[in-house]
């Protein structure tokens, strides 16, 4: 039986997507929160898996995950469970999906990747630097992401209900009903295109919530950039599916940005990333990533 060399999975918050070395492609549902996130990614995976068609016996498995297990006895639980899955012979690799985004993002692997979508994160990787910026859940963090707007534009709403803020032509769902949702995270972040609507047709409150969410998001980035010592030049690629707001978002965020930042739009999605995480040398990411299975070759590290 042939082998399929390598498959890579980038699986966020909006959609999973894998590809395999022999051509075959694959999508599935994305992540949602609550629940066993081992039970939930596998589910995700053996799906993705399906739609392609895809049978073992496979090589390296790289996959980029929003709901990537926080700890290694839960990453190392995923791995064996993906290895038996997929029948893999060769290494599993796991990682966050902003790994496989700056992958995809930045082919020389130094500099920022910006993944704005449901939630936010911005990696730095590249003269000695490897950190994560944000990407602390939406209770925490994810700051100016979709969920955050729409949580903004939520609160908004329902002070201008009571009487307690200004007036908005912002509209939405039953309070009540979105607490007691399965999906409240993404039902949530479903509000954000109804804010940017409402901005670019004059809504105060609206516009203000834009703003506070750019100004968020140049806040990470900020802060990732300064990471990078020295005075140069810092590439920042954005990805995800909030920036389909295009100049609404992009042009307060740029004003917001230092000198040192050269914002541009990502040239390959995070599947590119994680292809190239499957395909070869881990290289600048090789402290990001958790490898599980059989030893990986010169220069790629293996090990939780």
């Amino acid at each position: 039986m042939t082998t399929t060399a390598w498959v890579a999975v980038d699986g966020g918050q909006s959609g999973t997507r894998l590809a395999a070395s022999d051509g075959r492609r694959g999508t599935g549902p994305g992540f949602t929160h609550g629940g066993d996130p081992v039970a939930t990614n596998l589910a995700i995976v053996a799906r993705a898996a399906a739609d392609a068609g895809l049978t073992g016996p496979v090589g390296t498995v790289c996959l980029g995950l929003t709901g990537l297990p926080a700890d290694p006895a839960g990453r190392a639980e995923l791995a064996a469970r993906v290895a038996e899955l997929l029948d893999a012979r060769g290494e599993v690799r796991l990682c966050d999906d902003s790994v496989t985004a700056h992958g995809g993002a930045l082919p020389d692997g130094r500099g920022v990747v910006l993944a704005a979508g449901t939630g936010v994160i911005a990696l730095a990787v590249g003269d000695g630097v490897a950190r994560r910026f944000d990407g602390h859940g939406y209770l925490f963090g994810d700051c100016g992401g979709s969920f955050a707007i729409g949580r903004a534009a939520m609160a908004a709403i329902l002070r201008a209900r009571d009487g307690r803020g200004p007036a908005t032509a912002l509209a939405g769902a039953d309070a009540g009903a979105l607490y007691a949702s399965p999906t409240v995270v993404d039902d949530v972040a479903h509000l954000a295109p109804q804010v940017f609507a409402a901005a670019a047709q004059g809504d105060r409150v609206a516009r203000q919530i834009v703003e506070a969410a750019a100004a968020d998001l140049a806040e990470t980035v900020t802060a990732a950039v300064r990471a990078f010592p020295g005075t140069s030049e810092v590439p920042v690629a954005y990805t995800g599916g909030l920036f389909a707001a295009g100049p609404q978002l992009l042009t307060p965020l740029r004003a917001g940005l230092p000198s040192r930042a050269r914002l541009h739009p990502s040239p390959g999605p995070p599947l590119t990333g994680a292809i190239r995480l499957a395909s070869g040398p881990l290289g600048p990411y090789a402290s990001l990533v958790s490898c599980y299975g059989r030893p990986a070759p010169a220069g790629v590290r293996s090990g939780a």
